[in-house]
């Protein structure tokens, strides 16, 4: 798991609940599921119209990209490639098939299958830069449907601010008011300040509906967004260090010059690790 993931969500959530009780408040009094599902259901029932149901219901297995941790792996495939090139060399690129069983990745394995067959290189190229261009834009569609749902939350949350408002008006000064000040003008019993109370305590639940927005909008939907987008930059920059790898081995360079054109993709970090790692290793 992502632990970035679940300690901002959870430092939020305590962030909101730290204040509420801070000031003698209950949470309570932010309980209101009426208000709840307008803000939710509004959301969701705008999402449902802006995108088709096939985009929405991809949402829910990318999410889960958010919250699984990820590791750069690049010097394992270095390896990989070093030792294929190694191979091509030495025989010839049809001899790559017998390794394709051994590739995990599946952009990999088919952009290794393609240059074995695939003589221009940049007819290669073009092909695997295709590829990666169409993951880019289905990628960006699911980001796109939590940036639009942090848009969506908060303009619901007004909604429902102005809806309760309405509301409260016209049940304080129609039939309810009204009539106890006619009632009133007479019997000397109206008491304004039980009705500027129930007044204020119905502004209150109107306002809930921003807060729900606001919070779902700013804590979940925005923040999801952004860290799907921060994998996939991740997982298009690890594609185009296979691509450099593939055209390598098109090329059919040499080991050495295959692993130090792939180590400019190497954060210099993880080049550092992984240079400690070796020393060890020379010095056992």
């Amino acid at each position: 798991m992502d632990i970035a993931t679940l300690f901002g969500l959870a430092t939020g959530i305590a962030l909101v609940v730290y204040s509420i009780t801070a000031k003698g408040g209950s949470a309570e009094y932010f309980w209101n599921l009426p208000a709840l599902l307008l803000v939710l259901g509004g959301t969701l029932a705008a999402t449902f119209v802006n995108y088709p149901l096939k985009n929405i219901l991809s949402v829910f297995k990318v999410l889960k990209n958010a919250f699984r941790s990820t590791r750069g792996g690049y010097q394992k495939i270095i390896d990989q490639f070093t030792d294929l090139s190694s191979k091509a060399r030495k025989q010839n690129l049809m001899s790559l098939e017998g390794e394709l069983s051994k590739i995990e990745d599946r952009f990999m394995r088919a952009g290794i299958e393609l240059a074995i067959s695939e003589k221009d290189q940049d007819r290669l190229r073009n092909y695997l830069n295709l590829e990666l261009s169409n993951m880019e834009k289905r990628h960006t569609i699911g980001q796109e449907i939590f940036f639009y749902m942090g848009t969506y939350a908060p303009a619901f949350g007004m909604v429902g601010t102005i809806v309760g408002l309405i509301v409260m008006m016209k049940n304080f000064t129609g039939g309810g008011l009204g009539a106890e000040i006619g009632a009133a003008a007479s019997s000397f019993e109206f008491d304004i300040a039980t009705k500027m109370k129930e007044l204020l305590s119905g502004m209150g639940l109107a306002l809930l509906t921003t807060f729900y927005g606001l919070v779902l909008a700013n804590l979940l939907f925005i923040p999801l967004g952004g860290k799907l987008k921060r994998r996939s930059d991740e997982e298009i920059m690890m594609k185009e260090f296979m691509i450099e790898g593939i055209i390598c081995l098109h090329n059919r360079d040499h080991p050495m010059i295959v692993r130090e054109k792939l180590n400019t993709f190497v954060p210099s970090s993880e080049r550092k690790a992984e240079d400690i790692k070796k020393d060890k290793q020379k010095k056992k």
